[in-house]
C-alpha cells in the first residue's frame, strides 16, 4: 500500500535529531521503540520511514516522514491522528505539509461544488464573489433577518451567520434560520438576485445533524461550519452526504495546534470537502504573511488528486477600502469576506452596494 509523506519542523540539538526524527515517526503509529516492535507484519507494513532530515536554522530541522496509508484506515479522524496526533502535544514539532498518494483521493474527494459549482449556483462565471457575516452577536432573530435582507437587496453573493452565532436564548437557531432564509428569499424575489444564506452549524453530533436537517428543510443555500470546533471528520461526512449544499469552512480554533495554516486550511479542509475556506488575510486582525496567504490560495485552487478547486475566502477585518488591494493580490477566483466595515457608515445597503460594485469593476479589469 502507498505511503503518505508528512513534513515537519523540529527543534533539536544536532546530535539528537536523528533519534528525534525516528521517535516522531514511531509516535504517530506504533507508539513503541523499534526494539519492542518485533512482530514481522507490523515491522513490514506499519512502520514508516524517515525520508530526510535537513538543517534549516540553528537547532531547527525539516524532517520528512513516510507513513503507510493503511495506518490511516482511510478515516478522516485517524488520518489526522497519524499526521499529528500525539506529536501535537510536543512543543518542539510543527506539521508543515502533507503529500498524499493518488489512492488517498479515492476516499477524500474534496469539494462537492468547488469554484465552478459555487459560481454556477450564483450565476457568476468570472467575477470575484462577495461575502459578509451577520453581526454582532446579540441581535434578535428579527434583527438578524432584517440585516440579511439589506445585504441581499444590495446584491451580495453570500450572507452567512457569524461563526459566533449558536443556538442562543436571545437568538435561537431555528428561529434565526427560518427568518433569515425567508428574508433572503424575499430580497431575491424582489431583485432577481441569487444571494445564498449560510447558517452556522455548531454543537455536538446530535445537535449538528438536527440543525442540518432543519436548515435543509428551510431551504438555505449553503452551510457554515468551523471544522476545528465541531470536528474535521464532521466536515468530511457533511461533504460526502447528499445535502446539495456548498460548505464554507471557518478557521476558528485552527490556531490552537502547531500546524502550518496552509497545510490545515489549504490542504486538510479542502481534502475533507470545504467548497470555500475562510482564513485571515495579511494586514488584518489575525494577519498571516504574504507567503502563507499565497500558498493557502494556491493549495485551495489546486486540482491535485483530481479534486475540484475550492475558493479562498480571505477575511479578518478587511475594510471596503482594501477591496482593490485584496483582489489584485488574489485575482477573481476569490470569495471576498467583508464584515464589520459594511456596518460602519450606518447605511448598510449603500455600503454593501458599493462593495459589490467595486468588486465587479475590479473583476472586469482582471478578467475582462
Amino acid at each position: 500500500m502507498p505511503n503518505l509523506i508528512f513534513r515537519y519542523q523540529v527543534e533539536s540539538e544536532p546530535d539528537q535529531i536523528a533519534a528525534r526524527a525516528d521517535a516522531l515517526l514511531l509516535e504517530q503509529t506504533v507508539e513503541l521503540s523499534r526494539a519492542v516492535t518485533r512482530d514481522p507484519w507490523v515491522r513490514e507494513n506499519i512502520l514508516g520511514e524517515v525520508l530526510s532530515i535537513e538543517e534549516v536554522g540553528a537547532g531547527l530541522y525539516a524532517v520528512a516522514l513516510a507513513q503507510p496509508l493503511r495506518a490511516t484506515a482511510l478515516d478522516p479522524a485517524q488520518f489526522l491522528n497519524v499526521a499529528f496526533g500525539n506529536s501535537s502535544l510536543q512543543a518542539d514539532v510543527t506539521l508543515v505539509s502533507i503529500e498524499p498518494p493518488d489512492a488517498f483521493f479515492a476516499t477524500f474527494k474534496g469539494p462537492r461544488f468547488g469554484v465552478e459549482g459555487l459560481r454556477a449556483k450564483l450565476g457568476a462565471p468570472k467575477r470575484a464573489l462577495t461575502f459578509t457575516a451577520l453581526k454582532p452577536m446579540g441581535l434578535s432573530p428579527e434583527a438578524a433577518a432584517s440585516l440579511a435582507y439589506d445585504f441581499a437587496v444590495a446584491g451580495l453573493d453570500i450572507v452567512k451567520d457569524d461563526h459566533g452565532l449558536a443556538d442562543h436564548e436571545f437568538c435561537p437557531f431555528e428561529k434565526r434560520v427560518e427568518l433569515c432564509q425567508r428574508a433572503v428569499g424575499k430580497a431575491n424575489a424582489e431583485t432577481g438576485g441569487t444571494t445564498l444564506y449560510a447558517p452556522n452549524l455548531i454543537g455536538g453530533p446530535e445537535t449538528l445533524y438536527r440543525q442540518l436537517e432543519f436548515a435543509r428543510a428551510a431551504g438555505v443555500g449553503a452551510l457554515l461550519i468551523s471544522p476545528m470546533l465541531v470536528g474535521p471528520a464532521f466536515l468530511h461526512e457533511l461533504a460526502a452526504a447528499e445535502t446539495g449544499l456548498p460548505i464554507l469552512a471557518h478557521p476558528a480554533f485552527g490556531g490552537a495546534l502547531r500546524v502550518a495554516p496552509d497545510a490545515l486550511f489549504g490542504q486538510v479542509f479542502k481534502w475533507f470537502g470545504a467548497d470555500a475556506v475562510i482564513y485571515p488575510h495579511l494586514g488584518g486582525r489575525f494577519s498571516y504573511s504574504r507567503e502563507t496567504c499565497l500558498s493557502l490560495a494556491k493549495r485551495l485552487r489546486s486540482a491535485e488528486g483530481g479534486l475540484r478547486p475550492a475558493f479562498p475566502a480571505p477575511a479578518g477585518g478587511i475594510k471596503t477600502s482594501r477591496v482593490r488591494e485584496v483582489l489584485e493580490f488574489y485575482g477573481a477566483d476569490t470569495l471576498l469576506l467583508v464584515g464589520g466595515s459594511l456596518l460602519e457608515t450606518g447605511d448598510v445597503v449603500g455600503s454593501a452596494r458599493a462593495f459589490v460594485a467595486e468588486a465587479e469593476k475590479i473583476s472586469r479589469e482582471l478578467v475582462g
